[in-house]
C-alpha cells in the first residue's frame, strides 16, 4: 500500500486517505443507527422514546459543527479527523457493555460521543478538499465533493444493511465490538499517513469568527437546515418503525430497504455533476429544490389516501432519495466553493451546524409526529420544510465564484 500511495500525486494521495477514513467511519455510523433503532424497538420502546435516544447525538452535532471548524483551523484537520475516529471507538465500546448495564442514559451518552465524532470527521473530510483543489478549478471541486459525499452515503446505506443483518445474526454487543475493532485499525493508518498540518489556518483563527458573516453562507445554511429536516422527519424513526410495524418487515428487510435507499442516494450524489452540469449555482439549487417539493407532496398524498401504500413507500421514497441527493450534492459543493481559502473549516463548520440543527429538528419531530399521526403527517411536514428551502434558495447570490479570502 505504501508503494501505491507513493506513486500518486500528493493531493490525490491525501484525497484518497481522507476518503478511506471517511468511508470506514460512515459504515459504522449507519450500522450503529440501525442497530439502536431496531434493537430498542424490539425491547418495546415507543417511537418518541427511540427518537430521544438520538437527541444528544443530533444536539452535540450542532455544537460540534459550530466550534469544530474553529478548532480545525487552529490545530489542523488531520487532528480533528483522528479525534473523531477515537471518539467513535469509545462510543462503540461503551455500548458493548453487558445488556443489563445498557441503560437509556448510557445509550444517550454514547450517542452524544458518536454525534461529536461524526461531525468532526465529516467537517474535516469536506473541508480538506478545499485545500487540495485550487480556486480556479470549480468543476474539479464539484466532482471531488460529489464523489466524496456520494460514496459516503452509499456506504452509510451499506452500514444500515450491515447493522440490521448483524443484529439478526450475531446480536447487538458483537456488532458494536466488531465495528470498534475496524475503526481502531483505520485510526492507526490515519495517524501514520495523513498530513500533519492539513487545514490549519495561516492566521490565528478567532473564536468570534465561528458565526459566519458572509451572506451567501448564511442563506445556504438556512436552506440546508430545512432540507435535512425534511428528510429526517420521516427517515430517522418514522420509516423504519412503519416498515416493521405496519408492513411487518423483519429487521433484515427493514435494514435492507433503508440500505438500498441510502446507497442509491449516494450513487446519485456521486454523479450529480453529470446531471446538473459542472457549473452549478443558484438556479440549479432552486430548480432541484422545487422538484423535490413536487415529489414529496405526491408521496404524502399517496400515503394519506392509502394508494397502494407499499408501492408508494418503496417507489416514491426511492424517487425522493434520488432528487434529494442532487440537492444535497449541490449544497455540499456550494458551501466549499463559498468558503474562504484561509480558515475554510470555520465556514464549513457553521454550515454543517445548520445541517445538524435540521437533523435534530427532524429527528425529534420524526418520533413525536409518527406517534401522533403516523408516516403521512411526517411527510406533510417534510413538504413544508422543502417549500421553505425553495423560498430561502431564491436569496442565494447569482455568482458563487467569488474571492474567498475576505475576513468575516
Amino acid at each position: 500500500m505504501n508503494r501505491l500511495l507513493s506513486s500518486l500525486s500528493r493531493d490525490m494521495r491525501q484525497y484518497l486517505l481522507v476518503t478511506f477514513n471517511y468511508w470506514n467511519f460512515t459504515i459504522t455510523d449507519g450500522a450503529l443507527r440501525m442497530l439502536v433503532v431496531l434493537h430498542f424497538h424490539a425491547l418495546g420502546y415507543q417511537s418518541l422514546e427511540i427518537a430521544m435516544l438520538f437527541l444528544f447525538y443530533e444536539f452535540f452535532g450542532v455544537v460540534t459543527n459550530l466550534v469544530g471548524g474553529w478548532i480545525g483551523a487552529r490545530i489542523g484537520l488531520n487532528r480533528t479527523m483522528n479525534v473523531g475516529l477515537a471518539m467513535q471507538i469509545l462510543s462503540l465500546c461503551l455500548l458493548a457493555v453487558p445488556s443489563q448495564w445498557l441503560s437509556v442514559p448510557l445509550v444517550m451518552f454514547a450517542q452524544a460521543l458518536s454525534g461529536i465524532a461524526k461531525d468532526l470527521n465529516k467537517m474535516s473530510a469536506k473541508t480538506s478538499i478545499k485545500k487540495l483543489v485550487s480556486g480556479g478549478q470549480q468543476g474539479r471541486l464539484y466532482k471531488w465533493v460529489a464523489i466524496l459525499t456520494g460514496s459516503k452515503n452509499a456506504l452509510k446505506g451499506a452500514g444500515f444493511f450491515i447493522g440490521g443483518a448483524l443484529l439478526s445474526l450475531a446480536g447487538f454487543r458483537f456488532a458494536v465490538l466488531a465495528m470498534a475493532s475496524v475503526l481502531a485499525a483505520v485510526l492507526c493508518l490515519s495517524l501514520l499517513w495523513l498530513d500533519k498540518d492539513m487545514g490549519k489556518a495561516k492566521s490565528k483563527a478567532k473564536f468570534s469568527h465561528i458565526f459566519s458573516g458572509q451572506r451567501s453562507i448564511n442563506i445556504l445554511s438556512a436552506a440546508r437546515m430545512f432540507l435535512f429536516g425534511s428528510r429526517d422527519v420521516w427517515f430517522v424513526v418514522a420509516l423504519p418503525l412503519y416498515l416493521s410495524s405496519v408492513f411487518d418487515w423483519s429487521h433484515s428487510e427493514t435494514g435492507g430497504f433503508m440500505a438500498t435507499w441510502v446507497i442509491g442516494y449516494g450513487l446519485v450524489q456521486g454523479i450529480a455533476p453529470k446531471i446538473t452540469g459542472n457549473q452549478a449555482g443558484r438556479l440549479s439549487a432552486i430548480v432541484w429544490a422545487a422538484l423535490l417539493l413536487a415529489v414529496s407532496v405526491l408521496v404524502a398524498m399517496g400515503i394519506q389516501w392509502q394508494w397502494h401504500p407499499q408501492f408508494t413507500i418503496v417507489a416514491g421514497l426511492l424517487v425522493f432519495g434520488a432528487v434529494f441527493a442532487i440537492n444535497s450534492s449541490l449544497h455540499s459543493y456550494l458551501i466549499v466553493s463559498y468558503a474562504r481559502e484561509d480558515g475554510a473549516s470555520m465556514d464549513v463548520g457553521f454550515y454543517y451546524m445548520a445541517n445538524a440543527m435540521g437533523r435534530l429538528i427532524g429527528t425529534v419531530l420524526s418520533g413525536l409526529m409518527f406517534g401522533i399521526g403516523g408516516l403521512a403527517i411526517c411527510l406533510w411536514i417534510s413538504s413544508l420544510f422543502i417549500a421553505l428551502t425553495v423560498i430561502i434558495s431564491l436569496a442565494l447570490p447569482e455568482d458563487h465564484d467569488q474571492p474567498h479570502s475576505s475576513a468575516i
